[in-house]
């Protein structure tokens, strides 16, 4: 494996998740040679390729469909806070949480959905039909947690999000 793959690959064990644009911007190398070293690297089958929700994301091959899908999603700061809200106090209604984090509810619920479509969380209703969020499996979402250090325009997009939210919500 030559230096610039070594280097790529080495990122990516560092920043599991890690998108395309992550890699360009963080290496500080022109997209094209990205590419064709990550196309290697996964031809070679030492990098693992996981297109979701308009992103195309690496991972060593160590991580399981399960924790790619949550890595996915840990990489956007309101899906990040939403499980540290859960890991706090399981079993919460989705407006509290909501609250909680400090998004609009159908912000909240985009997240939501692509983390129940992950199988990170579940909704649950009780016999009066209120629905509650619980984590699937709180263990591993607590160690992927702790592997995560999002990137600066990953915070930002997020950050822009909520702010956008918290504008229509005030015109409404």
């Amino acid at each position: 494996m030559n230096e610039t793959r070594r280097r790529i690959r080495t990122h990516i064990d560092d920043n599991p998740g890690v998108h395309f644009k992550g890699l360009v911007r963080e290496l500080e190398m022109a997209s094209g040679q990205v590419q064709h070293h990550v196309y290697r690297l996964i031809r070679e089958d030492d990098v693992v390729e996981e297109s979701l929700y308009g992103r195309s994301h690496y991972y060593s091959p160590d991580y399981d469909e399960w924790e790619r899908g949550a890595l996915a999603l840990l990489r956007r700061e309101t899906a990040r806070n939403v499980l540290v809200e859960l890991l706090e106090d399981d079993g919460r209604a989705p407006a509290d949480l909501a609250d909680a984090v400090g998004v609009a509810r159908s912000t909240l619920e985009w997240h939501l959905d692509h983390l129940v479509e992950q199988s990170v969380v579940e909704k649950r209703r009780d016999d009066a039909g209120r629905v509650t969020v619980h984590l699937t499996d709180p263990e591993d979402t607590a160690l992927l947690l702790a592997e995560i250090t999002p990137s600066y325009s990953d915070r930002f997009v997020d950050r822009f999000m909520r702010l956008v939210d918290q504008l229509l919500e005030d015109a409404a």
